[in-house]
């Protein structure tokens, strides 16, 4: 018998660069307000400009990149006050997410998350911290059978990625979301939904304002 055969379709040329500049904006190789070269790109791809045109419309869509006049693309810039509205959207759904998830969380799920947490400490490359990050987090959500809360979720992640990256970085940031992590896992490990979602909400805001101290001109008040 011959194997069947494989239906799977194959990305597109403009879903190939959109993931490619998309992870080159979240590790930081694009910087905020540098332009993309639409020239550039199609000739490192070998590909004419219109599906890295398609590409740039799809992050632009995600809120990675704006279009400016005389400019082209370039890497958007998220405002203070921005960011504040962003990780206060954040609170709102995620404290929806676990408050859904905890009380059909199975022990497969902690298990996994746990070991989740036992990876990301033993992990020393900083750009797979915020990926683990988000490993955690989802973890835990998808308990909630909410998969457009869920993509909700992920869409405003990938678009501060790039910060939560340096937040990790800074003074016991990797350590002290570990323990916030574990302490939420023990939460709903004890099923104890108004814990968890407590936990969520410290942690969330606990890091907007660990990036605020980090940020010139930054006020803790608008968070």
């Amino acid at each position: 018998m011959t194997d069947a055969p494989n239906l799977g379709v194959a990305p597109s040329a403009s879903e190939v660069i959109s993931k490619h500049l998309r992870d080159a904006i979240i590790s930081g190789q694009f910087a905020e307000d540098e332009p993309i070269r639409q020239d550039d790109i199609a000739r490192v791809f070998n590909v004419s400009k219109i599906p890295v045109r398609e590409a740039l419309k799809r992050l632009e869509a995600e809120g990675l990149v704006r279009f400016m006049r005389n400019k082209g693309a370039v890497v958007t810039r998220i405002s203070e006050p921005e960011l504040a509205q962003i990780f206060e959207v954040r609170v709102l759904l995620e404290s929806q997410a676990i408050r859904l998830a905890v009380p059909k969380m199975t022990t497969a799920h902690i298990a996994r998350a746990s070991a989740i947490c036992d990876e990301f400490m033993l992990d020393d490359n900083v750009g797979r911290w915020a990926e683990l990050n988000w490993a955690f987090h989802t973890c835990l959500y998808e308990a909630s059978e909410r998969p457009f809360l869920l993509n909700m979720i992920r869409s405003i992640h990938d678009k501060v990625e790039r910060y939560l990256r340096v937040q990790m970085t800074f003074d016991e940031g990797k350590e002290r979301a570990d323990q916030e992590h574990r302490g939420i896992l023990q939460a709903c490990a004890d099923q104890d939904v108004e814990k968890a979602v407590e936990l969520i909400e410290h942690h969330i805001i606990g890091v907007c304002r660990t990036l605020y101290a980090h940020l010139p001109n930054a006020t803790i008040s608008e968070v």
